[in-house]
Parts: C-alpha cells; sequence; structure tokens
C-alpha cells in the first residue's frame, strides 16, 4: 500500500519524518504569483532544478555508498575483516562492520541461502536445497571471517546424511566408542563479504530504491524528467546502430528506461542525500524514437524484436492499422485523443508502445473529392513528471490517486470482455510497497469503469482527478510531434501518456507492445554482458 512520502522528494532517508522533509523542502519553494497556475510554476521549477541538480551531481566524484565499500577486496589493503560471533539464544550469527554497524543474520536464512553446487544450481541459477528439511532451530558448527568471506559450517541435513557411506564400527574402549569424537562430515557454506552487506535486512545497509536499480542493470542510469523542451533535443539513436550491434541495442533501452528515483530535489535536499546518489552516466526519459528506417511493417517489426519478444493482446500481435474502427477502440477512429496511458484494463499493463507512422495520404470526400492530409499531431507527457508537480503542489490529491482504486475494462470489441484481476482496481499512482517509490502511471478517463468507491472518498477522488488532468493538460508539460515515416516513437508505457490530435487523411501505422518484464530482462544481460564485460552471470549476483 501506498506511504505518503515528503513531496517532491522520493527518496529522503526514512529517518527524515514528513515533517522534518518539509522543514528542508520550504525554504527552497518559490512564491507562487495568484497571476499564474500553481502547477505551471512547479513543472517550470521542477523541471530547473532536475538540470541544477544533474550537473552538480555530474561535476563531483561518485560518494562512497555502503554497497559500494563492501565490494571491496579484504585480501588486497582493502577494508579489515569484519568480526563475526555466534549466539545460540537469538539462533543467529551477528557480523560487525568496518563501520561499526552490526547485522543480525538468522542461522535458518543463512543456511538456506548456501551457494554451493549441492545447494544451488550453478548454471539454472535455482535452488537445490530443500528449505523444509533446514531445522528451525538451527546451529553452525562453526563461524569464521576470512579474506572472502564468512565461512559457515553446518551439520549435514538428513538428506545429506542419508547420502553418506556407512562409517566403520568404532573400537570398542575407543573415543569415537565414548561419544566423545569431534564433529563427523559437515557442510561448509561461504558468503562474500558484499552480498552478506547488500543483503543486509538487520538492519538494512542498502538503499532498497539504489538496489533494486542495480539488481536489474540498471546502475548509474538517470532518470530525467522533461517537459515540452525535449522537443529541442528529443532522444534519438539510429536504426543502424540498433541493427548492428548489442550495444546499439543497449543505447537505445537505456534511454527508454524509467525504473530509478529522480534527481528532482533543490540544492538542501541534495546535499542531505550526497551518500545516497550515484553520478549518472547515461540518462533515461521514458522514450525515444529511432531514425533511418525503412518504412515498412517488416523492418519495424524486426525492429522491435530486437528488444525483446512480441506481447499478444486482444489487437494482435504485430499491428497494422488505419482509421476503420477494426477494433471497437476510439484509437483506430480519426478523432483526437487525450493524453492516457493504453491497457490500463490488463492486471499487467503492456510495457513498451511502439508507433511507426508508414503513410498519411489524402482521402476522398463526397463533397470536394480528396481532402488532403492534416493533423494528427502526436502526444506525449511524463507521468512521473505530473506526478511530482501534483505531490509538489497538491499532496493530498497525489495521496487520493495513489490510494483509491478505480475499475477499467475493455468491451467495445462484442467478443473481449477484459477486467483486472482485482475486481476492486488499481490506483491511478501505483507504488512500489516496499520502497514507496512510484513505478507505475496507470490511467485512462475513457476506460473508467463504474466508480465503486467508499463515500467518503467519492468528492476527494474527482477533486484529485481535475487537479490531475490540468496538470496533464498543462502546455509546458506537453510535448507534441508530428510522426514521420521512417522515424518509429516507443515509450514506456507505465510511465510516458500518449494521445494524438484529430486528423484528416488515411494515416497508416503500425507497431506492437512488449511485456516490461521481457525488456527489463533485456536491458540487465546486456548491462552484464557489455557494460560490465562479463559473459556469465555468477551465483552471487544481485538480484537472484
Amino acid at each position: 500500500m501506498y506511504r505518503p512520502l515528503p513531496r517532491v522528494v522520493s527518496a529522503l532517508p526514512k529517518r527524515l519524518t514528513r515533517a522534518s522533509a518539509r522543514s528542508v523542502i520550504t525554504p527552497c519553494r518559490p512564491a507562487i504569483a495568484s497571476s499564474v497556475p500553481s502547477h505551471s510554476v512547479s513543472i517550470g521549477r521542477l523541471l530547473s532544478t532536475s538540470r541544477a541538480s544533474r550537473a552538480e551531481a555530474a561535476a563531483k566524484p561518485a560518494a562512497p555508498t555502503a554497497s559500494s565499500s563492501a565490494s571491496a577486496s579484504y585480501s588486497d589493503g582493502g577494508p579489515a575483516v569484519p568480526g563475526v560471533t555466534t549466539d545460540a539464544k537469538s539462533r543467529a550469527v551477528y557480523i560487525t562492520w568496518a563501520s561499526g554497524i552490526t547485522s543480525k543474520f538468522h542461522n535458518i536464512w543463512l543456511r538456506d541461502h548456501c551457494r554451493c553446487p549441492q545447494c544451488y544450481h550453478p548454471t539454472t541459477k535455482q535452488r537445490l536445497l530443500n528449505t523444509f528439511e533446514i531445522a528451525p532451530d538451527a546451529q553452525p558448527i562453526s563461524a569464521e571471517a576470512t579474506t572472502e568471506g564468512l565461512l559457515v559450517h553446518w551439520p549435514l541435513l538428513p538428506s545429506e546424511r542419508a547420502a553418506q557411506p556407512a562409517a566403520p564400527e568404532p573400537a570398542q574402549g575407543t573415543e569415537e566408542a565414548a561419544g566423545e569424537s569431534a564433529a563427523g562430515p559437515q557442510h561448509p557454506s561461504l558468503y562474500p563479504w558484499r552480498w552478506l552487506m547488500r543483503n543486509s535486512y538487520s538492519p538494512l545497509l542498502s538503499d532498497p530504491v539504489t538496489a533494486a536499480s542495480d539488481d536489474t542493470g540498471l546502475k548509474g542510469i538517470e532518470k530525467v524528467l522533461w517537459g515540452k523542451g525535449i522537443g529541442s533535443a528529443p532522444p534519438t539513436v539510429r536504426y543502424d546502430e540498433v541493427m548492428g550491434s548489442d550495444e546499439g541495442v543497449l543505447k537505445w533501452v537505456t534511454k527508454i528506461v524509467s525504473l530509478l528515483p529522480t534527481t528532482l530535489m533543490p540544492r538542501l535536499e541534495l546535499n542531505l542525500l550526497t551518500k545516497r546518489l550515484r553520478v549518472a552516466i547515461q540518462a533515461q526519459y521514458g522514450f525515444a524514437f529511432v531514425s533511418g528506417v525503412p518504412p515498412t511493417p517488416t523492418d519495424t517489426e524486426a525492429l522491435i524484436r530486437r528488444i525483446a519478444f512480441i506481447r499478444e493482446t486482444h489487437y494482435g500481435g504485430f499491428w497494422d492499422f488505419t482509421s476503420d474502427l477494426a477494433h471497437g477502440d476510439t484509437a483506430y477512429t480519426d478523432l483526437a485523443l487525450q493524453a492516457h496511458t493504453d491497457t490500463t484494463y490488463f492486471t499487467d499493463p503492456a510495457g513498451l508502445q511502439m508507433f511507426h507512422l508508414l503513410s498519411h495520404t489524402a482521402s476522398k470526400t463526397s463533397a470536394s473529392g480528396t481532402k488532403g492530409p492534416s493533423g494528427g499531431e502526436s502526444l506525449l507527457v511524463d507521468g512521473f513528471l505530473a506526478a511530482a508537480v501534483l505531490k509538489d503542489v497538491h499532496p493530498e490529491a497525489y495521496d487520493t490517486l495513489s490510494r483509491v482504486r478505480i475499475r477499467t475494462h475493455s468491451a467495445g470489441d462484442e467478443n473481449t470482455m477484459i477486467r483486472p484481476l482485482l475486481d476492486g482496481g488499481y490506483p491511478i499512482l501505483q507504488h512500489d510497497e516496499a520502497t514507496g517509490e512510484l513505478v507505475l502511471v496507470r490511467y485512462n478517463n475513457d476506460d473508467r469503469s463504474v466508480l465503486r468507491i467508499d463515500a467518503d472518498d467519492v468528492e476527494p477522488f474527482y477533486d484529485a482527478l481535475t487537479k490531475w488532468n490540468a496538470i496533464l493538460t498543462n502546455p509546458e508539460g506537453e510535448y507534441r510531434v508530428q510522426l514521420k515515416p521512417g522515424t518509429p516513437l516507443i515509450f514506456d508505457n507505465h510511465r510516458v501518456l500518449h494521445g494524438r490530435a484529430a486528423f484528416v487523411g488515411n494515416r497508416r501505422l503500425c507497431g506492437a507492445y512488449v511485456n516490461h518484464d521481457d525488456y527489463r530482462s533485456r536491458l540487465a544481460v546486456l548491462r552484464t554482458q557489455l557494460a560490465e564485460n562479463r559473459s556469465t552471470r555468477g551465483v552471487w549476483d544481485d538480484g537472484l
């Protein structure tokens, strides 16, 4: 469930309360003239502080973090080997780091996370260990610190004992016969220090947002919020780059990712968070164009398949369509479309979406014979910027749209009736329950079903929806562009809202959806193989 966070800043340290966060933010907030809509001022201010913060961060060396310091070597002049103690009563191992912080790891957790070849398959990266053989009160035989990591020796599990060859009977009168032998066969487990620090849960030593980004190969990629000014230099890659190498694909998808907390805070807040930020090496926008693409469905389909599999829906797989109402959806008409995200009615909305305008030609009319093509300008709105503005100017409205669940549907085709798995629906602004980060904007007012919400939420919901719409339709946040044959557009449907002006003439477009998980997998693999120059994934890699 969404937990209200400090306005504007989405990654404040947990020790800061909402009240104390506001005391930090307030001095940086400019006065808002009564003659100018508050959200217009907020859009401009947030975009300007985002640019200033990026410039300041780029000019500074990266600050050390818990996870980065944990990767240092303990055998070649790195930090001292941590201290290790065990406690039978609490059934845990305690590790005291060089910083003086002590992490607690339960014995059952450590035994369950052994990554030796007998417990964890090195190729499939799947657990072989039978978790349910581990005794709830499991105790290690020994635990010691080594330069490589924590070395623990465990008693054998029942299946391990059964696999042991039968031992010869001890001679009468020996210590073994008297039951005083040293420990028998043991199971050794070695846990790397960096892995332990990164996965410390008592206390948390890694920022959960940063850790999640690393798990998906996104470390060092900065999310950039944008408004209409992005039109002066929209993110673009060349078709030959993408089709010619995996490096080109990585460059392409890096511009689309939308999974990191934004550098969006005023200067005072930036100073507070110095130790929790990473210097960005690339920037991502939630969308990108590809130039120089042959204007054919075949070449466009080959292009999107460079990222991942195409997602099949009730619209089909790869689309090639005109405004002929082939499907019961306004997108298949020549009418204007307001800013929205697609497939809000799916439990898992489509991740990426590509459009390629193949042609826009004159149409015949009964009155004048022919009518030249016009209109159809595409509209893009950064949903994460809109949400940041709403949170900054109307925090109560942000809370409402993050909390109140609404129902949606797709029922335009006679053979289709799609609704999400949760009958109550989902909120427009969806957050990661673990981190509180905004991860998905799910909004299409046209697809909204009957509103069934608590009576006390009805008026606040409509009020919040009106404020949200005012931000989405503010010209400062709208990027309008005329699509052209040869330059397809791809965007993250979990972040970027899209729309279209009404048009005259015959337009032919093609495109497809890609699942968000498939796209993130492709990005993570490319980052591992190319950015980190590794062809294989180890059993201790992040995210496993």
